[in-house]
Order: C-alpha cells, then sequence, then structure tokens
C-alpha cells in the first residue's frame, strides 16, 4: 500500500512539471509574440522617422527652389511698366516719360517693401561702419565729423540682413592749418 502512495506523488509531480512545462511554453509564445510586436512597431517607426526626413528634404528644396516665387510675381508689374515706356518710343513727351519712370520707380519701391527689402538711405546721418561703406572724405565745417555728407550708392537691407552698404562720403573736420593759411 506504500507504494500507492508514492505512485500518487509521482502522478502529481508528472502533471505539475507538465503544467509547469505548459505554462512556461505558454509564457514563451507570448514574449514571443510580443517581441514581435514590438519589432514591428520599431520597424514602422522607423519607416515614418525616414518619410518624415524625405518629405521635409523635398519641402527644403521646393521652398529654396521658389523662394523668390512673390518678389518675381511684383517685379513683373515693374517690367510691364518698363516695357509700356519703351514702347512709348522717342517720339513721347519728356514729361510723360518722367512720369512714367516715376510711375515704374513706386512701383519697384511696393515690390521692395512687400518683400522686406528696405533702402539704406543715410544722408545727413552719422557713419556707421556697420550699413555704410566709406568711399571718400569731405573736408567741411557745415556738417559734424563723421556725419554722411553724400550718398554715392543706396544700400539694402533684407528682413534685417544687410545686402548691400550705403556707399558714401564722410564729414571731416577742417585742418586747422588749413584755415590760418585763408
Amino acid at each position: 500500500m506504500t507504494t500507492q502512495p508514492d505512485q500518487e506523488t509521482a502522478a502529481e509531480a508528472s502533471s505539475e512539471g507538465l503544467s509547469e512545462i505548459e505554462r512556461l511554453t505558454r509564457e514563451l509564445a507570448e514574449a514571443q509574440a510580443r517581441a514581435e510586436e514590438n519589432w514591428n512597431s520599431y520597424l514602422r517607426a522607423v519607416a515614418d522617422t525616414e518619410n518624415v526626413r524625405k518629405r521635409a528634404q523635398r519641402e527644403v528644396e521646393s521652398a529654396s527652389r521658389y523662394a523668390i516665387d512673390r518678389f518675381a510675381g511684383e517685379l513683373l508689374e515693374v517690367r510691364d511698366s518698363l516695357e509700356l515706356g519703351l514702347a512709348a518710343g522717342a517720339g513721347a513727351e519728356p514729361a510723360r516719360v518722367l512720369e512714367g519712370m516715376e510711375a515704374t520707380l513706386r512701383l519697384l519701391n511696393k515690390a521692395f517693401e512687400k518683400s522686406g527689402l528696405s533702402v539704406v538711405d543715410p544722408q545727413g546721418q552719422p557713419f556707421n561702419p556697420e550699413l555704410h561703406e566709406a568711399i571718400a572724405t569731405h573736408e567741411t565745417a557745415e556738417q559734424p565729423a563723421g556725419s554722411v555728407v553724400a550718398v554715392v550708392q543706396r544700400g539694402y537691407v533684407l528682413n534685417g540682413r544687410l545686402l548691400r552698404p550705403a556707399r558714401v562720403v564722410v564729414a571731416r573736420a577742417p585742418d586747422s592749418a588749413g584755415t590760418a593759411a585763408s
């Protein structure tokens, strides 16, 4: 009779071992399913990231290619105005030609303004080496030394960034030796 309880214990141990193996097999299958799901999620994330990168690259290329699109459209009006002036020919009245040139300049200034392009015209202002390029000095007592006496060529700023400095003539104080000799 002692053999019977031993057989029952062995059967229980065998069924417990079998259920432990079944439990571990089930957990392994679940872990493998989660791992495959995570791998697929990773692959989707990598693909999405690559798509976003490619789309951003295309948008940057498009933006740089067509950056002046709006400005070019504004300049078309200026060109049309110039062509009308040329079509009038040499027989046009000088006053009408001048009027047409002024209208064309207004169109150009409007296009510049819409595009964030502003003129640097420092006549009478103090010389600023960040915005002006001194091409000469002029001795004068009429304006303070270091101020702009004449603007040879206007400068331009695009949205706060200098495109071209204004080329200017800067005032300097008269030599005291030169005034004593006079």
